[in-house]
């Protein structure tokens, strides 16, 4: 690891118009040199974002030495790199619009088929192989680098990397704990009649795992803050809380936190994770129905709505390009670019990682994948000790974290018949067997190129 200024980062997935914005904002807003090796399977939006990135070079305010660059090949962008960024989602427009509606033919409601339900699993199968691919790059290229995984399914891609490469310095890295905690702050700010206080303000305590983790401490100047959040938590209860009324309907990130105040009513924990993650791990109880989902204010991904993304991202990308309009020096949404800071050996930071359970999450089983809040330092990564998730929640989450299992276990003797088993154990599954079985197979023919890997 470097104790200079200047780094050099590999960005797998680099044509991202999402992370990878906010990556070049961030990194514009330090004083810092180096390169980042942009590498996409679609090379037109890595050699975008190589034009948008250097573009931010010149604007005003603007401060690193950061140059862009595309590579042609994943070796390329490997080659001698401090830092290895994951920003995957393996799979066409079709493909990800399949896992939400084949399922949904057969009656099954889910919000995101990220890292749960069914669509998770055929994600997870098609994800598997490109990991083995990474973490074997990265064996080769640049051993020693540190590797942060933004990619879903998170447990499952960074299972992956580890199996591949047992040595890796690899761990997870989400920004979905930030609304909890911003949600958190403004009960305080209400209650102390505050101007608004950050969301880096509150101290919690979290545990659980990735897309189902809880605060099960909070703080705020030193002082326990449960008993604020229970007040507001009843207030909202039934009607939600929502920055902009009814924003759930066309924006599937919005919700109106009532999974979350539900979650803490009956658990006294404060789900971490959004709602549309954190319904998707437990039975259908907010997932039953679109109605349903809808009374519970849950943001829902859908067809119309990743078409339509992918259209405005792609009309946002040659407004950058063309100098229209211009990216913010400064974002604040990601830790990414501070954890790579405290990695150098700059400042030290407390913030969330996905990483295996070495005792951390005293009650989930030893050498899971794990969330918890860790201490960043130069050259370590230490998870903090968080104790106990309650028992009932624990229950849900070993349930995902055997799934997950199950589901490593089909790729590594590649037999798709055991993956099966963790289909039909998913929360969301209700279907009778045969029905399941049709579901699967269906699923399974919509991404027939990406299993090529488990029929070698």
């Amino acid at each position: 690891m470097t104790e200079k200024n200047s780094i050099r980062i590999a960005y797998i997935g680099g044509g991202s118009h999402n992370f990878g914005w906010q990556l070049i904002s961030a990194l514009s807003a330090e004083e810092l040199e180096g390169v980042v090796m942009l590498y996409d399977i679609d090379k037109q939006s890595a050699l975008e974002n190589e034009v948008i990135g250097n573009k931010m070079r010149e604007q005003e305010g603007n401060k690193s030495d950061v140059v862009y660059i595309t590579a042609e090949t994943l070796d390329d962008a490997l080659v001698d790199a401090d830092f290895v960024i994951i920003s995957i989602a393996e799979g066409t427009l079709d493909e990800k619009i399949n896992d939400i509606y084949l399922p949904e033919k057969f009656g099954i409601v889910q919000s995101t088929a990220e890292n749960a339900g069914p669509g998770a699993i055929i994600r997870a199968l098609r994800t598997i192989p490109a990991m083995m691919k990474i973490g074997e790059a990265i064996k080769k290229k640049c051993p020693d680098a540190w590797v942060i995984n933004l990619s879903n399914p998170m447990n499952i891609s960074l299972m992956t990397l580890y199996d591949v490469f047992p040595e890796i310095k690899a761990f997870g890295s989400t920004n979905e704990t930030f609304a909890s905690a911003e949600l958190v702050a403004d009960f305080v700010s209400k209650d102390s009649n505050l101007p608004r206080v950050h969301r880096k303000e509150i101290k919690t305590n979290l545990v659980g795992i990735n897309g189902f983790s809880f605060f099960t401490e909070m703080s705020y100047n030193g002082e326990d803050i449960t008993e604020i959040y229970r007040k507001f938590n009843k207030n909202f209860s039934e009607m939600g809380y929502e920055r902009h009324t009814n924003e759930f309907k066309n924006n599937p990130q919005a919700s109106g936190n009532l999974v979350k105040f539900d979650m803490f009513m009956r658990y006294n924990a404060v789900s971490a994770a959004d709602d549309r993650h954190v319904a998707e791990c437990c039975p259908p109880w907010y997932l039953s129905t679109q109605k349903n989902a809808a009374a519970w204010k849950i943001g829902m991904i859908n067809s119309n709505y990743l078409k339509r993304r992918k259209l405005e991202l792609s009309d946002a990308a040659k407004k950058l390009m063309n100098g229209e309009t211009e990216l913010k020096i400064g974002y604040g949404g990601t830790d990414i670019v501070n954890i790579i800071k405290a990695l150098m050996g700059k400042k030290n930071l407390i913030t969330n990682v996905d990483t295996i359970n070495k005792g951390q999450a005293t009650n989930l089983p030893i050498g899971a994948i794990v969330q918890t809040n860790a201490l960043f330092a130069k050259n370590s990564v230490k998870p903090v000790l968080s104790g106990d998730l309650p028992e009932e929640l624990s229950a849900m989450a070993l349930r995902q974290i055997l799934n997950q299992k199950i589901v490593m276990k089909s790729a590594k003797e590649k037999d798709l018949d055991i993956a099966f088993n963790a289909f039909l154990n998913e929360p969301l599954m209700t279907l009778p067997i045969d029905s399941a079985t049709e579901l699967y197979k269906e699923m399974l023919s919509g991404i027939r190129s990406h299993l090529i890997y488990y029929c070698n």
